[in-house]
């Protein structure tokens, strides 16, 4: 796994330096959207509404409309100056009942390796929080966001589990639940039953993703039947991604650098049969391979 972020827990004048990881992954199959008739990756490019312009990603700034129809722009050198205390820092503000906690609130979840150095620091906090069955509320920065998150310990290792803040709560305001509806004992006692009979212990690796798992099925059959067509190099790959930054132009230089391969390799080809026929070669009036920007 590849550490997400840097720094340390800090409760009381305790500071137990750690990385953090993302717990979870996707295990979906990433399908791309392409053109039906030549297999062509569908690209998105960022255009401005008002001039029609495309933008390049050193040109975009947020923006905030507000009620009255103003537009108030915000750059990279505003919001660097927000306040942010806890970029590098997991701020521990108090203990609570770990049941106090709704699932609703539940976010993201990361795992806490600790340094080296703080191996005991780390278990010292760990045992507090098994003894006393309680979790650690906390803030910290991710990705230049605050979060409110806890502390919990799961197989030895503590977690942190980012929460959704109060007010992005919604209430489940159903009228329909105000109403008086009469259950009757031996309905109440058949469904008791019912929720009896199917009882059991929690294994989710008894389940499994049906949908994703005929997917993969029907990839597989099509591939194995050679259902299959070569991906075409993109026209214009180089601004397939709209300015998306430094990790477009990554994309862009290995898809640049695939298209001159297959290229050099059908001139090397097209050379050999030329060669054979008496002819000059040929390959090499092709256009030369999109440069990566």
């Amino acid at each position: 796994m590849r550490a997400i972020w840097k720094g340390a827990v800090a409760f009381g004048l305790v500071n137990v330096p750690v990385r953090l990881y993302a717990a979870t992954g996707e295990h979906e199959v990433r399908l791309h959207q392409v053109h039906r008739d030549d297999g062509g990756r569908i690209r998105y490019r960022k255009v401005c509404s008002v001039c029609g312009e495309t933008v390049e990603w050193s040109d975009v700034a947020k923006g905030y409309e507000t009620g009255d129809g103003e537009l108030v722009v915000l750059d990279d050198e505003d919001l660097a100056g927000l306040p942010l205390s806890t970029e590098r820092e997991i701020d521990v503000l108090e203990f609570v009942p770990a049941e106090q906690v709704d699932p609703v609130m539940l976010q993201k979840t990361y795992y806490l390796e600790p340094e080296r150095s703080a191996a005991k620091p780390y278990a010292l906090l760990r045992g507090a929080l098994e003894a006393t069955d309680r979790v650690a509320v906390v803030k910290v920065a991710i990705r230049q966001r605050e979060a409110m998150a806890v502390l919990r310990v799961r197989d030895r290792v503590i977690c942190l589990q980012t929460l959704l803040w109060p007010d992005e709560v919604r209430e489940a305001d159903f009228p329909v639940l105000d109403e008086d509806v009469t259950v009757r004992p031996q309905e109440l006692t058949m469904a008791s039953s019912l929720v009896e009979s199917l009882a059991g212990d929690f294994d989710p690796s008894q389940y499994e993703d049906a949908y994703a798992a005929a997917l993969e099925e029907l990839i597989e059959t099509k591939v194995s039947s050679g259902d299959t067509r070569s991906a075409p190099a993109s026209a214009g790959q180089e601004d397939a991604a709209g300015g998306e930054g430094e990790g477009a132009q990554v994309v862009d230089l290995l898809a640049a650098l695939q298209r001159s391969v297959d290229r050099a390799r059908s001139a090397r080809e097209g050379t050999v049969d030329g060669a054979k026929d008496g002819g000059d070669g040929g390959g090499r009036d092709e256009a030369p391979a999109a440069k990566a920007r």
